[in-house]
């Protein structure tokens, strides 16, 4: 699925839309270059979860979690100031494997081998300074569920 976005606030609107959709754990992957929008799109999922946290990109912490609606969390990664997850893969793979999480990893290529294949991948392309080519592919039979509701 291919999707163009123009604003932060509609990209924020589609992360809404997306956050509403989940009911149990899942994966999504964020691929974009700096700048390209992808914590804004995290802060709109956040608040479909119903989370009311000021959602922060976790460039330098490496990990954020939120509490979110009918006990689900939300836990967003960014390994871009990583060379090697170290203990970080195995905290990731627990997170990942929490029917109760909403896993969301920015700057996966040092953690590619641990990454489920059924996750929701998400490229960002930027077109202008305010419009976003959303490139929206599913792994797997979950990821597809979710695809399919967008």
């Amino acid at each position: 699925m291919i999707l163009e976005i123009t604003g932060e606030d509609k990209m924020k609107e589609f992360g809404h839309k997306l956050g509403l959709l989940f009911d149990s754990g899942a994966v999504i992957e964020l691929i974009g270059d700096v700048g390209s929008g992808k914590t804004t799109l995290v802060k709109g999922i956040a608040t479909g979860l119903g989370i009311q946290d000021n959602i922060q990109s976790p460039s330098f912490t490496i990990n954020r979690t939120y509490l979110g609606r009918d006990d689900l969390k939300l836990s967003h990664y960014d390994f871009y100031r990583l060379i090697d997850a170290g203990l970080m893969s195995d905290e990731l793979a627990e997170t990942i494997n929490d029917s109760k999480t909403i896993t969301i990893i920015e700057w996966g290529g040092i953690i590619s081998d641990i990454l489920p294949a059924d996750r929701l991948s998400i490229k960002i392309n930027t077109l202008t300074e305010d419009s976003r080519q959303l490139e929206i592919i599913a792994g797997g039979q979950s990821s597809t569920v979710i695809l399919e509701k967008i």
